[in-house]
């Protein structure tokens, strides 16, 4: 019974959010059982390019380290804020989530080619929120149980906690820097006068991801999200 359970609320999981934490998940217990090791998985251009070893360009997003705190908590992030984005702004979008999934991935890419870092999921994790909370910037949030700010100021926060870890900010610039991008060409500049979107999904991924039965013009509040931990717990302004 426990397993059906624990079966039924896995699949009630957004479908990207799923897979992606999924994978995720999967890659850290493979290194864990020493099944592969980083060095596999590691973003290095020149094994991409010269030796064909194209993986590289996936499994890079995919390992955040042994687990430990570093590993709960980017766990923790990713799935809460994929999985908000997935059940509200792209909910019945799923081939537009999918595609900013691929329009991220790739940009950090680039920029990866540039800036000395090896794994690049903790930069897309920190994507994924800066997206969340420009597009809920009225949610009042609770982080730890000692600050309280409104949704946007969330991804400053998570570099400071981590520049007081003695982490390198590099990542979460590079990941504030891409969901800015994002968030700019999807939701500022089509609303600017002689503006356009210049973001279009291609029709192969609206024709894979897209049922008919989802509905595109849905649109839920914010606090439509899954509850749990208050590391960067929200509360609706007036709710």
């Amino acid at each position: 019974m426990a397993y059906q359970t624990l079966q039924q609320e896995y699949l009630q999981i957004p479908v990207v959010t799923r897979a992606y934490t999924t994978a995720c998940v999967l890659t850290t217990a493979a290194v864990q059982l020493e099944i592969i090791t980083p060095f596999q998985l590691y973003f290095n251009p020149e094994l991409i390019f010269k030796h064909y070893q194209v993986w590289r360009l996936i499994t890079n997003f995919l390992f955040f380290g042994t687990v430990g705190f570093n590993f709960l908590f980017n766990m923790i992030f990713l799935y809460r804020y994929c999985r908000m984005l997935e059940e509200g702004s792209f909910r019945g979008r799923t081939a537009d989530f999918v595609f900013m999934f691929l329009f991220g991935g790739f940009l950090m890419t680039i920029f990866g080619l540039f800036v000395n870092l090896v794994f690049l999921g903790q930069a897309f994790t920190i994507m994924l929120v800066y997206i969340w909370s420009r597009r809920n910037p009225y949610v009042r949030m609770n982080f730890f149980g000692l600050l309280n700010f409104q949704a946007p100021f969330l991804p400053w926060v998570l570099m400071g906690f981590s520049l007081l870890l003695g982490n390198s900010i590099i990542v979460d610039l590079l990941g504030i820097a891409v969901g800015h991008i994002y968030y700019f060409l999807e939701d500022v500049f089509p609303n600017q006068p002689g503006g356009g979107r210049l973001l279009r999904t291609p029709g192969i991924l609206k024709a894979v991801f897209d049922t008919p039965d989802e509905d595109p013009n849905y649109n839920p509040l914010p606090e439509d999200r899954p509850g749990g931990f208050n590391w960067g717990e929200g509360q609706r302004l007036g709710g």
